[in-house]
């Protein structure tokens, strides 16, 4: 085919291209550099179908050749649409990283070595005045730091694993690190939180750990229920001044 008549040609060049050679030509020198810079084959959105036509998963378009592909890749469209999915992901980060950060936050947990049980001492008390029984506990942690200061708490028969859980019996667990936490098994009677009744004191200087503690008194706190109920529901009978009605206090 002669070229050279062509409007705006000159002698012996071979004449302009038309528009859609010059397409041809374009997507040509794409599809090289592309096969150069692209790996076609980790590209997340190259797709071959079963037809063996190529697919591009992000623009939603057919590709008879690998080249016809990578041109596009190449392309305005396909590039903005890259560009609209890494705005999108990068929004979507931003909203939830930080719920995520805070539902997946790992539990620091302190990693101390024990160094063995402390040394302890348990005695039996009773109040000569309200006749109530009560223990003395003493226990003493020697290599403790001056930070460190002994703790306590009693615990049900139902919470722990190592015996058969019994109703009558609970808990009292004594804690502080680096030394193992020990328990002692008591009646599980209700303890008489009154001030002076029940009290702990930690001695920084001997590094001991002391906890006293008494149980009410169960007839004595009968009786004195019973007196307050008495005196609360009695009244003067108006015909006989020295006879007082009112209910019974509950018999326990």
């Amino acid at each position: 085919m002669d070229f050279q008549n062509r409007v705006g040609s000159k002698p012996g060049a071979g004449g302009m291209m038309t528009s859609s050679e010059s397409n041809v030509a374009r997507r040509e020198r794409l599809r090289k550099l592309a096969l150069e810079t692209i790996d076609i084959e980790s590209d997340p959105y190259f797709m071959r179908n079963h037809l063996g036509s190529y697919e591009c998963k992000l623009c939603l378009t057919l590709h008879n050749n690998e080249g016809s592909y990578l041109a596009h890749t190449q392309g305005k469209k396909h590039q903005t649409n890259l560009a609209r999915r890494a705005a999108l992901e990068a929004k979507d980060k931003d909203h939830t990283a930080p719920a995520r950060a805070t539902a997946s936050a790992p539990k620091v947990k302190k990693n101390v070595v024990k160094i063995g049980r402390p040394g302890y001492k348990v005695t039996k008390v009773r109040d000569p005045r309200t006749r109530q029984f009560g223990l003395l506990v003493e226990v003493t942690y020697p290599e403790v730091t001056e930070e460190t200061k002994p703790r306590h708490r009693f615990m049900s028969a139902y919470e722990q694993h190592v015996e058969v859980p019994n109703r009558q019996y609970q808990y009292l667990l004594f804690a502080a690190e680096p030394y193992e936490t020990i328990a002692f098994k008591i009646q599980s009677r209700e303890i008489d939180m009154r001030p002076g009744r029940f009290w702990t004191y930690w001695d920084k200087d001997t590094h001991k750990f002391t906890l006293q503690l008494f149980y009410r008194n169960q007839a004595r706190q009968r009786q004195q229920d019973g007196s307050a109920y008495q005196q609360q529901h009695s009244q003067v009978n108006p015909l006989n001044p020295y006879i007082l009605t009112g209910n019974e206090p509950p018999q326990q």
